[in-house]
C-alpha cells in the first residue's frame, strides 16, 4: 500500500529543491553574463608580475674542511641570456669575505669555515646589474644563509650506565 501523504511531501521537496536550484543556476548564469560584459568595457586590466629572481633557499653545513670553498647555491635573473651581460653582486654579511660571487655565473661560495654556534644564519643582498653601464637590471633582494648545524660537540657520559625511574603519570620537575 502506498503512503499518499509521504509520497506528497517528496514530490513538494522535490518541487523546492528543483525550483531553488534553477534559480540560483539562473542568477550565476546572468551574473557571470553581467561580469564579462563589464570586462568587455573595463579598460582596467591585471597581469601577473613575474618574479625575476630565481634561488633556492640555501643552507651550508657548518664545520666544513676542504681546500677548495663550499659551493652555496647560485643566484640567477630572468634578463640573464647567458651572454655574459649581466653581472651578480652581492652585499650584506660576510659578503666579499666569508662569502664571493661568481660575477658571471651567479654561484655563491663560502670561503671560511663557519661555525653554527657562533652564527646561525648570514642576511645577504643580491642584484643583477648591466655589466657595460653598471645599471641595476632588477631591485636588489635579499637572501638567507643558513648554517646547519652537525653533532661537533657530542655529550660525554663519564660516570656511566646510569640508572633512573620515573614514575607514571609524575609532575613536571618531581624529585624522589
Amino acid at each position: 500500500m502506498v503512503n499518499h501523504a509521504s509520497l506528497w511531501l517528496t514530490s513538494v521537496v522535490l518541487c523546492v529543491l528543483c525550483y531553488c536550484g534553477t534559480n540560483s543556476t539562473q542568477k550565476s548564469l546572468q551574473h557571470r553574463k553581467w561580469k564579462m560584459e563589464q570586462s568587455k568595457t573595463s579598460l582596467v586590466t591585471h597581469r601577473r608580475v613575474k618574479r625575476g629572481w630565481v634561488w633556492n633557499q640555501f643552507f651550508i653545513v657548518e664545520e666544513y674542511t676542504g681546500t677548495e670553498p663550499l659551493y652555496v647555491g647560485k643566484i640567477h635573473s630572468d634578463s640573464d641570456k647567458g651572454d655574459g651581460s649581466i653581472k651578480y653582486t652581492i652585499s650584506g654579511e660576510g659578503a666579499g669575505t666569508v662569502f664571493i660571487i661568481d660575477e658571471i655565473t651567479g654561484d655563491i661560495h663560502a670561503t671560511e669555515r663557519l661555525d653554527r654556534e657562533e652564527k646561525t644564519y648570514y642576511t645577504l643582498r643580491a642584484q643583477a646589474r648591466d655589466r657595460l653601464t653598471d645599471r641595476p637590471l632588477e631591485p636588489e633582494s635579499e637572501f638567507i644563509i643558513k648554517v646547519q648545524d652537525i653533532n661537533d660537540s657530542e655529550p660525554k657520559f663519564l660516570d656511566g650506565p646510569y640508572v633512573g625511574s620515573v614514575p607514571e603519570l609524575s609532575p613536571v620537575g618531581k624529585e624522589r
